[in-house]
């Protein structure tokens, strides 16, 4: 993709974005959703407006009605002539050309809850941001209640959650009713309430709920109740307040600073605009522990940028490993480490320079056990000390545009469902996997999916840290060696942040990238928004998710391949062309294929902990690609009013049938659990900040509370 070979010693060329246009591509045929009289539908017309009737093109004509295009449920088809060619501007992805009499699903369009005579106000798009950041943080402690306590769908445009721990109950006005959980809801009240009482903040509801909860309103096991003690479930009320806190700081730097670097990496402006962070958890921009003058400096919402601290490291207790390869040798992790130390404080002879985050340096004085290695002289403060690194979207992982290595440092604030600090065996997994792939079976995975960018994972072939004198790790020092596949002009963004709203220049409102890109595809192909829409699911379909799959199926290694791991490759016109996976934390090694990988890579998963049963893993593949990444991704197309979920939905069986059917060879189980089972077991993160879980600790079945929901691609 850029200049720079990878770790392996790919050409370049082989990873590069392709510049040019695709394959011409006829427009396929997909219905629409339909509009009431009278109303503009901004996102499905893109810049140019909209018609107040449904427009319909058959063959090269097109006409424009008002007689029962109006009416909820109807279905109305946009078709092509066979013949004709739309779009000259890109085509399918590679290998996949889209037939367009398969596009045309003919199912009922999406029917939206009947609004009152005066429509409920986004609080989303408040002038004040801290009224914004409330909006956001209650919309996801409401989305959270919804899914894990099964509330059903309710009949008109309100919501009633009975609270019987408080012998009262929710009324919540509905905006949209998502079929895959992304609802977009008003402020809550009271039942019983006066007209003139005001909403619940972020803040109090938290408190109901977390009641509520302790009661036995929702819960992961049969018994029900969060589990928790009561500190622990008290803490989430804290989080909440401090997640919107920290939200509307970062609704108002961005709207008063809009624009991105015109100049800069593409790769970074695109990790450091996830404004609101995870849809379905209820603290996702909670940052504890930081002050405001460190939240500035560390936070990717805020452009931060800072200097990396330093230690030298006595070589007896230096651990590393590195499967880091350039021309063919393998560089060793010692001089990675004096590398990534240009421009940092000079280490005395008989050490290695070790990196760290400073927040992270500046607790270690208060560690007895650092305090000891200080003295006997194995560990050496260096200070802060070389040029600017900048924070991505996880917060601990920094970047340098122009540099061939990020870094994924340690860092112990608590960010979601755990702290951050780097565990021993994931970054040998990260090590593995790099190992493992190069034994064939990269080779093999872009042989079955030609064309550059293709699919592929993004490298952790290195780490350093510390080995006490027990022989333990010293806990907070471990520190990832990430390649950095991404030259400044890659277009490469991870699902999280593509779906996310956020301010734009020159714009009124909040705004996801994913609802630009096909304004502007729209704009630029005349084709109807939801038409174009459609296509760009199916090839993010084929481009990011059947890799993935592939994988699974070939050599039963599967992928915690949730919104903010995946990247996808976008060409200059935002057509997904290509993906990337990273997390060194999140492979699952089937159990069942332990022998094929033992054959392929001798020892594999011994130090790493990487193997686990194929129940488990079906779950969390089922959850992390299927519900979080997929799902959530037609969840936002539909609460952003870009395209319907049945639609996608349905786009997304006929993917899923295909690749249910494919060679046995490389077929992943998947595909036919998400078509068959009626319903899918999915992460709680609210009943799992209730039980106070570090997702980090413990065994990975028994790390987070899980819940059974329906499925919605069930028929």
């Amino acid at each position: 993709m850029n200049e720079r070979p990878g770790p392996d010693g790919t050409p370049a060329d082989e990873r590069r974005l392709p510049r040019e246009p695709l394959a011409r591509l006829r427009e396929p045929a997909v219905p629409r959703q339909n509009r009431r009289a009278g109303t503009h539908d901004t996102a499905e017309n893109g810049e140019h407006g909209g018609h107040t009737g449904c427009a319909v093109r058959l063959g090269h004509h097109e006409r424009h009605g008002h007689e029962d295009c109006h009416a909820l449920g109807a279905t109305r088809v946009v078709t092509v002539h066979p013949d004709e060619e739309t779009d000259t501007v890109a085509g399918p992805a590679a290998g996949h050309e889209t037939d367009p009499q398969e596009t045309a699903l003919q199912e009922p369009a999406l029917q939206f809850p009947a609004h009152d005579h005066v429509p409920v106000p986004d609080r989303l798009e408040h002038a004040d941001p801290a009224v914004a950041a409330d909006a956001a943080g209650t919309e996801n402690l409401l989305r959270c209640w919804i899914r894990e306590s099964d509330t059903p769908r309710p009949a008109g445009d309100r919501l009633r959650i009975p609270l019987a721990a408080g012998a009262t109950a929710l009324r919540v006005p509905v905006l949209y009713w998502s079929d895959t959980g992304w609802h977009r809801l008003g402020a809550p009240v009271l039942e019983g309430a006066p007209a003139d009482a005001a909403p619940l903040d972020a803040v109090t509801l938290a408190a109901l709920l977390r009641r509520e909860a302790v009661h036995g309103g929702a819960g992961g096991d049969p018994g029900g109740g969060p589990g928790g003690t009561d500190s622990e479930s008290a803490d989430l009320v804290g989080r909440v307040a401090d997640s919107v806190r920290h939200t509307a700081a970062f609704l108002a730097d961005r709207r008063a600073n809009p624009a991105d670097d015109p100049g800069g990496s593409r790769f970074l402006a695109a990790e450091q605009s996830l404004l609101f962070g995870h849809p379905m958890h209820p603290t996702p921009k909670s940052r504890e522990g930081l002050t405001e003058a460190e939240t500035r400096a560390y936070s990717p919402e805020l452009r931060g940028a800072f200097r990396l601290h330093w230690m030298a490291v006595r070589r007896d207790v230096f651990a590393a490993d590195s499967a880091w390869t350039e021309r063919g040798r393998t560089v060793s992790a010692e001089r990675l480490a004096a590398r990534l130390a240009d421009g940092a404080p000079q280490a005395p002879a008989g050490t290695l320079p070790l990196p760290m985050h400073p927040w992270q340096a500046h607790q270690f004085g208060h560690r007895p056990d650092i305090a000891a290695l200080y003295a006997s002289g194995h560990l050496r403060d260096l200070g802060p000390g070389g040029p600017a690194w900048h924070p991505t979207s996880s917060v601990r992982t920094v970047f340098r545009p122009g540099r061939d290595a990020m870094l994924k440092l340690s860092l112990g604030v608590r960010i979601t469902n755990s702290r951050r600090d780097n565990l021993r065996k994931e970054l040998r997994r990260g090590v593995e996997v790099h190992r493992l792939l190069r034994t064939g079976l990269a080779a093999r995975w872009r042989a079955a999916f030609p064309g550059t960018p293709g699919f592929d994972i993004v490298r952790d072939p290195a780490w350093l840290g510390v080995t006490g004198a027990d022989g333990e790790p010293v806990h907070g020092l471990d520190v990832v060696v990430r390649h950095n596949p991404f030259a400044d002009s890659d277009d490469a963004v991870c699902i999280a942040a593509l779906t996310s709203p956020r301010p734009w220049p020159g714009r009124t409102g909040l705004r996801s990238r994913l609802a630009e890109v096909i304004g502007g595809l729209t704009a630029r192909t005349g084709r109807p928004a939801g038409a174009v829409a459609t296509e760009w699911f199916l090839r993010y379909l084929e481009a990011v998710v059947r890799p993935v799959l592939w994988l699974d199926g070939t050599a039963g290694v599967a992928l915690e391949a949730h919104q903010q791991n995946t990247l996808v490759l976008l060409d200059r016109y935002g057509w997904p062309v290509g993906g990337r996976y990273r997390d060194n934390q999140g492979y699952y090694f089937r159990e069942s294929r332990r022998t094929d990988l033992e054959r392929r890579l001798p020892g594999i998963g011994t130090a790493s902990d990487t193997f686990v049963s194929d129940e488990v893993t079906d779950e969390r593949f089922a959850y992390y690609l299927g519900i979080n990444n997929v799902l959530g991704l037609i969840g936002a197309f539909g609460s952003q009013r870009l395209a319907a979920e049945n639609v996608l939905l349905a786009a997304f069986r006929r993917f899923l049938a295909d690749a249910a059917t494919g060679p046995a060879a490389h077929r992943s189980p998947l595909p036919g659990r998400l078509l068959e089972a009626r319903t899918l077991r999915c992460k709680a993160n609210l009943l799992t900040r209730l039980r106070g879980l570090d997702e980090l600790v413990g065994p990975v079945d028994t790390q987070s509370v899980y819940v059974t929901i329906p499925n919605p691609l069930h028929p």
